[in-house]
């Protein structure tokens, strides 16, 4: 990759630029997210048939997101991402449009796969800036994702709660993020792969060190996706809630993992993110176990919001790992985030399928248990501590994904 000298001010700047971007990528989600009643009556599907829909959103990032390094290589790290972030933030509109379960199903493979795309152009980039700093940034990134989801939520929820139509909301909310991310892309690194550097191959499979990597990344994204959709269910189930309180957990629990993010680059900086991840574990663990043995709703939301703090950092930091374990971040960074999308897709089904044939106490013991492996695995994360030598720049410049 071909290396262009940044003074400091350049380099903070492309970081406010890349956090932007992250936080209108999570306001995309959050905006569909809210509207997916109205998607569902619109298209006329059942509970079972949409649950197929939702699937495919997964699949489309899985299939898409080895794309990502060669067309940064094709076309250069920020205008890749530009093109990345704008087809994420168009893809939006798709869902609302489908008329019936096979059209769904197209818009959320499409809508999956931009996802995908963006999603990876723009963890190397933040990778890329964090080395260059030579301080944590990734945590305070998601952390801007996570803020980004909330206000897309909230905007969702007062659109759903006026009654408008999501084809007009979505369209809306489309062309204002789309305009948002060009801007914020105008001040992201722009990196540029050497003339005499092979592009690399269209579908590659992730190196063993992002499988490892990325399995740490499946334990936290597991509990994530158990506790986002069951938390609720679980307090109204399991401890005869009012469906406010419930709904108030599964809020705290979202609250506490943004809050967690955006303060935990000084944590890892100062401990390192095996630490960082074993404490978090260790934090998570407790919570899963509070969760599993809570005879009341205060027990029961405690120990979610310790879930919550302590899963927030580690999927930040399985990137920023992934983006230092070796010469190929964009391939690495592709990998972990295959591995972490399949686990957000696996993980609601998994608890669900598991409480009916035992019960939502056994599922959440599961997820004590994978809780449990962040501790004993943190040590691959390794490569993410800032107290190791670092990647050069121009070893670590993205994107470069070949096998």
């Amino acid at each position: 990759m071909s290396e262009v000298g940044y003074d400091m001010r350049e380099l903070k700047r492309a970081r406010y630029a890349v956090a932007a971007v992250f936080a209108v990528h999570g306001a995309v989600t959050g905006s569909f997210a809210t509207r997916v009643p109205w998607i569902q009556d619109h298209a006329s599907v059942g509970a079972g048939r949409l649950g197929i829909a939702l699937a495919f959103p997964a699949i489309g990032a899985s299939v898409a997101m080895p794309l990502a390094g060669r067309i940064s290589h094709t076309f250069g790290a920020r205008t890749a991402l530009r093109g990345l972030i704008s087809l994420w933030t168009l893809a939006l509109i798709l869902p609302s449009l489908a008329p019936n379960l096979y059209t769904l199903c197209l818009a959320l493979f499409v809508y999956g796969a931009t996802a995908g795309m963006a999603d990876v152009a723009m963890n190397a980039l933040g990778v890329e800036v964090e080395n260059r700093l030579d301080k944590s940034i990734m945590s305070g990134l998601h952390g801007m994702w996570s803020a980004g989801a909330l206000i897309g939520s909230a905007a969702g929820t007062l659109a759903a709660h006026l009654g408008s139509d999501a084809r007009l909301h979505h369209a809306l909310a489309a062309a204002v993020l789309t305009v948002l991310g060009l801007v914020a892309c105008q001040w992201v690194l722009d990196i540029k792969p050497t003339e005499d550097e092979e592009p690399p191959p269209r579908f590659t499979l992730p190196p063993r060190s992002a499988l490892l990597i990325g399995a740490v990344g499946f334990c936290a994204v597991f509990a994530e996706g158990a506790s986002l959709d069951w938390s609720a269910v679980y307090l109204r189930d399991q401890l005869a809630t009012s469906a406010g309180l419930a709904a108030a957990c599964t809020t705290g629990f979202t609250l506490t993992m943004a809050l967690a993010r955006i303060a935990g680059d000084r944590i890892v900086d100062r401990f390192g993110a095996v630490r960082t991840v074993r404490v978090g574990g260790l934090c998570a663990a407790l919570g899963g176990l509070l969760v599993v043995v809570a005879g009341s709703p205060a027990v029961a939301m405690g120990g979610f919001a310790l879930l919550g703090l302590g899963i927030a950092v580690v999927v930040p930091l399985c990137f920023a790992a992934a983006g230092r374990s070796g010469p190929n971040p964009s391939q690495a960074i592709a990998g972990v985030a295959t591995i972490t999308y399949t686990s957000g897709l696996v993980a609601p089904g998994a608890i669900g399928t598991l409480a009916q044939a035992t019960s939502l106490v056994v599922s959440f013991g599961l997820v004590t248990v994978l809780a449990c492996g962040l501790i004993a695995f943190a040590g691959v994360l390794r490569a993410g501590d800032r107290n190791r030598p670092k990647v050069s720049p121009a070893s670590a410049a993205i994107p470069d994904p070949r096998p």
